[in-house]
């Protein structure tokens, strides 16, 4: 070894846990729900994508306000919904109340599951599981908790898509912490094999478009800035110069997404549907 090797110093590690707390408070800020309901499109497809039988044993990981839990109850599933933001749980029981579904609701942590292992048929996540900090250790759960020949069914955003353009002009201002690896890396086929290849028979993984309508861009701009936590966290984190600049960067990027020429807003964000058969 090289004396300037010797020397150079080691890279530091991330403190996980800080990042998961700060996460924490940005998504029980706000109302993620607002948001999350749009998607419910997104559940119903990830269960078509599986083709999930009625009586299965589903866990939804990471579940925000239930739209996977949702789709799977309303196929005849034995759905237990899961997330760590008791706000976003009420707001699934609500839904669930609302339609009669029989659904259990668990406060759990997407890398320490509260489950056995081999306990479920599918394990399910959408746009959710993406955003733990030790990608590797959620990645270890959801294979875990799965049983042998049972499936795991994800939507992820991708990196070049809407959404992940969106994170990566926030992180422009907010950068993320040094060594936290980007949650868009979940909606990457190479990402997914390295996480699940050791234990997958099959990876079938295919971009899909999810399309998000608004009124105007003003009306998204107001619902993301009063609604979704990371958005919100990085206007209230922003002077005043900071706050209009990252406006006109948010406003640019509806343009160049936008497929509306009426005043709405059309824009359709790319995200990877994933189906994963556990060896």
């Amino acid at each position: 070894m090289s004396t300037s090797a010797a020397l150079k110093p080691a890279a530091s590690q991330p403190d996980l846990a800080a990042v998961k707390q700060r996460q924490h408070g940005a998504w029980s800020s706000g109302d993620y729900a607002v948001v999350g309901t749009t998607l419910q499109i997104v559940g119903e497809q990830l269960c078509e994508a599986i083709d999930l039988r009625a009586g299965s044993k589903v866990l939804d990981v990471a579940a925000g306000n239930g739209n996977a839990t949702l789709a799977a109850a309303r196929r005849w599933c034995d759905v237990t919904s899961t997330d760590y933001v008791p706000e976003l749980l009420k707001r699934g029981r609500e839904r669930a109340m609302a339609e009669h579904l029989a659904v259990e609701f668990r406060e759990a942590d997407a890398e320490a599951l509260p489950f056995a292992d081999a306990a479920f048929d599918v394990v399910l996540s959408t746009f959710g599981v993406m955003f733990t900090p030790d990608q590797d250790k959620a990645a270890s759960e959801l294979a875990r908790v799965c049983r042998s020949g049972g499936k795991i069914g994800l939507a992820n955003w991708t990196p070049q898509g809407f959404i992940g353009q969106l994170f990566k002009t926030i992180g422009k201002y907010l950068p993320p912490p040094a060594g936290v690896k980007s949650p868009a890396m979940w909606g990457t086929t190479a990402r997914l094999e390295e996480m699940f290849g050791a234990v997958a028979a099959d990876i079938a993984a295919e971009p899909r478009m999810f399309v998000f309508r608004y009124r105007s861009p003003d009306h998204w701009l107001d619902i993301f800035k009063t609604f979704y936590g990371p958005t919100l966290k990085a206007f209230a984190a922003l002077d005043a110069n900071g706050q209009a600049a990252l406006t006109r960067d948010l406003l640019a990027l509806l343009e160049e997404f936008n497929h509306a020429n009426d005043g709405t807003i059309v824009v359709h964000s790319e995200y990877l549907e994933a189906v994963i058969t556990k060896r």
